[in-house]
């Protein structure tokens, strides 16, 4: 009775032992595919954002809270693998060295709900709404939309100086005006 039970101990310890190093072997398997993703995602990241860098001399960017982002469950897996983060800080150091200029706008500034054309403010504006009608008649893809206002805002921001938020006084305006200095009189 003794020797049964030792011999079937040594066949479930050789069984659990051989599920031990297929589980190992499964893991390492998985971590080299997921190395492999992870390089080609970054290389994908350099190429663009050299690319961008090259090609332009100002580039505006919206500043986004990502780990806010994530907590969408909807959204959180494609925020993620496209590494918005790490897209941004390439960018950035690539545009220092190559004399570039990288313009970040108010992550509240409402790009998206700003009327390109005529500056008309939407009141609100679920993110399901893909497409709108301004009060002027023109009809607005909501990303297209909003890329342009980025653009605009931030080149203005470039030439003036000024903040990239909309003052709360104009209603649609944006703060990036000239600013005239004042005289001293001696």
């Amino acid at each position: 009775s003794n020797t049964s039970t030792s011999a079937d101990a040594s066949h479930y310890a050789r069984i659990w032992s051989r599920r031990k190093a297929a589980r190992n072997k499964a893991r390492r398997k998985a971590a080299e595919v997921y190395a492999r993703i992870t390089d080609r995602r970054r290389d994908h990241l350099h190429k663009l954002t050299t690319r961008l860098v090259r090609e332009n001399q100002t580039i505006v960017i919206e500043d986004l809270t990502v780990r806010n982002m994530v907590k969408n469950r909807s959204l959180a897996r494609a925020i993620s693998d496209a590494a918005w983060s790490e897209f941004r800080s390439m960018l950035e150091y690539k545009a220092q060295w190559y004399g570039r200029e990288v313009i970040a706008i108010d992550r509240w500034f409402p790009s998206s709900r700003l009327c390109s054309t005529c500056g008309t403010l939407q009141d609100k504006m679920p993110l399901n709404v893909r497409t709108w009608t301004c009060d002027c008649g023109t009809t607005h893809d909501r990303d297209v939309n909003a890329a342009k206002n980025i653009l605009a805002v931030g080149l203005t921001a470039s030439v003036c100086g000024a903040g990239v938020r909309p003052q709360r006084s104009t209603p649609g305006g944006q703060s990036a005006m000239k600013q005239k200095t004042p005289r001293r009189e001696p």
